[in-house]
């Protein structure tokens, strides 16, 4: 059921069946004039009936409503194609938006496939068929609304700035309304459950570019942060230390598997510590590998960037040791 948490801003939770996160945020915004969906849920029949319950609660037509993606995940994306056919307009940020009609093209995966052969997963015979964002995308091209920072979107009383805070993704965008305190942030700060920050490319330090973007709305000010899962963030700086601290933890935790030999991205991935339910790494589903083992390496190439190890390839394999 839709919630009404702030005037004419209504939180409905879509459910991720069998994924670990539960449940996606939707945050849905309601004018005399427009109306806006924030992130979709997965492009599955259970997201689908969920979405059109809370449309038809709050009485909305397709055709005063638009949809604005945060990020390319397809937990926030899923939807996207479905609800443009209904006639809403899409809304997306402009590097996302990109890598979205990318992934609906099978040379995108088969780029992607090639990062299990690096990261050493071929061992748990892993492959990119097991990885949610290939089965839950959107299948369809989008004419997307490509959105930058600064762009404004208005909403009755309210007047939305477009904010990028890549990092999670390389795209990533938040909405900030000034006058009344208010950020939609997507999965870059999220409370109880720290965001999954992943390796896109070679000579990109992710990571990095994530801990810039969270010192950047460390700036402004913010009486709610909406994240698109689990609670409403009121102490966001509070959180956004939490966030860096934990991933000073991390920083440190590899820095210890490391030693002077040779190690892939798997087996440091295999030996790190996370808070899931299973008791070791061949417990782990293919899918949890494969978002482990990505935050592995944005982490590993944060400290190739800062000269802590040193990376190399031989046959296809990532392999870093420690710097002597």
């Amino acid at each position: 059921m839709a919630k009404e948490i702030y005037k004419n801003i209504y939180l409905h939770e879509i459910p991720l069946p069998k994924n670990p996160l539960r449940a996606i945020n939707c945050y849905i915004i309601t004018s005399e004039d427009r109306n806006l969906i924030i992130d979709t849920g997965f492009n599955i029949e259970p997201c689908k009936e969920s979405m059109m319950k809370a449309l038809d609660e709050l009485n909305l037509k397709a055709d005063q409503t638009d949809v604005l993606i945060t990020h390319l995940h397809s937990d926030h994306c899923g939807l996207a194609s479905f609800l443009s056919e209904a006639g809403m307009d899409i809304y997306a940020g402009k590097v996302d938006g990109i890598f979205m009609n990318e992934m609906t093209t099978e040379a995108y995966w088969d780029t992607f496939k090639k990062y299990a052969q690096m990261y050493d997963l071929d061992r748990d015979h892993v492959d990119g068929n097991d990885h949610p964002g290939y089965k839950f995308c959107p299948k369809e091209l989008m004419d997307f609304k490509l959105l930058e920072e600064g762009n404004i979107i208005n909403l009755g009383d309210y007047r939305f700035e477009v904010v990028d805070v890549p990092g999670h993704t390389p795209g990533h965008i938040a909405l900030y309304e000034r006058k009344h305190k208010l950020m939609f942030c997507g999965d870059h700060i999220l409370d109880q459950i720290t965001p999954n920050i992943a390796f896109w490319g070679y000579g990109q330090d992710m990571l990095q570019v994530y801990f810039d973007s969270l010192n950047k709305v460390a700036g402004y000010e913010i009486e709610y942060l909406f994240p698109a899962h689990r609670n409403i963030i009121k102490d966001y700086k509070k959180r956004i230390q939490e966030l860096l601290k934990h991933h000073d933890n991390r920083l440190e935790e590899i820095l210890n598997i490391i030693s002077d030999k040779e190690i892939s991205v798997r087996d440091v991935a295999a030996q790190m510590k996370w808070e899931l339910k299973y008791s070791n790494w061949t417990e782990f589903p293919n899918a949890q590998k494969w978002f482990a083992s990505s935050e592995a390496m944005a982490h590993l190439e944060h400290l190739a960037c800062t000269d802590k190890v040193d990376k190399q390839i031989k046959d296809g394999i990532f392999y870093f040791k420690a710097r002597a």
